[in-house]
């Protein structure tokens, strides 16, 4: 199956996606989140397009998209937060609720901030979420943005400033300052479908408690180390695209 460009509006603002249904009465749907200003372009990163592209020749309808802000989407980067990120996640969920007539299961599949997201919007639509699966998640933003530190930045946690240098992008103070009470674990915790937890053994970026500390409290799950594999899972990365995808087709 090939994928197609659509859009999803959220509050008047456009946000670019790439679907692809299967010409099958029912189906299942896999929404897969990308991190911290993540780019759909397999050029970045391929780890959620190959994911993708395996789930589809399983049968499955995917839905990829790019949060505001991001790549065709609409809405300046230095806007970004965690909220409105959710407000994101959820116009596209909406959106297959809406338009993918054929929905059978639903599964959500998040990298990084991407898997923060995942797990907090699979904890509020809890009995409509049939499975998870979270990626090197990003749960330590939390801790990060309480001591002032983001991507190698640092910063006075109480005298945050109005924007903040990234040299590629700034990101605005608001960010930061909702990212200290931000309460992923407590929402994440309601969800009671499969769900599975993958973390880069070798990760310098995310370290994997935040992933432990998913596995201690979602009720029921299977978390795995990916031997010598970074934040972006490059190294092993034939493990992880066979757990994901026997995860979610079995």
């Amino acid at each position: 199956m090939s994928e197609k460009d659509i859009t999803i509006m959220r509050d008047g603002l456009k946000l670019a996606a790439k679907v692809s249904i299967p010409d099958t009465p029912k189906y299942d749907v896999a929404i897969l989140a990308y991190g911290f200003v993540g780019m759909m372009d397999p050029k970045v990163n391929d780890l959620l397009p190959v994911i993708a592209e395996k789930l589809q020749e399983k049968g499955l309808a995917t839905v990829r998209f790019y949060f505001n802000g991001h790549g065709e989407s609409e809405g300046p980067l230095d806007n970004m937060s965690i909220y409105n990120e959710l407000e994101d996640y959820h116009a596209v969920i909406q959106y297959v609720f809406d338009n993918f007539k054929g929905l059978d299961h639903l599964y959500l599949i998040g990298h990084s901030q991407g898997g923060v997201l995942s797990s907090m919007m699979a904890g509020f639509y809890a009995y409509k979420v049939d499975k998870l699966v979270i990626m090197s998640s990003a749960a330590t933003l939390v801790d990060d943005a309480r001591i002032g530190t983001c991507m190698g930045i640092d910063y006075d946690p109480n005298h945050i400033p109005e924007k903040i240098d990234f040299k590629d992008f700034k990101l605005n103070d608001w960010y930061f300052r909702t990212a200290k009470f931000i309460n992923m674990y407590d929402v994440a915790r309601t969800y009671q479908g499969p769900t599975l937890i993958l973390h880069g053994a070798k990760d310098k970026i995310v370290n994997n408690y935040a992933s432990r500390h998913y596995h201690a409290v979602i009720p029921n799950n299977e978390f795995h180390l990916i031997p010598d594999s970074d934040h972006g899972l490059h190294q092993n990365r034939d493990e992880v695209y066979t757990r994901v995808i026997n995860f979610i087709t079995k």
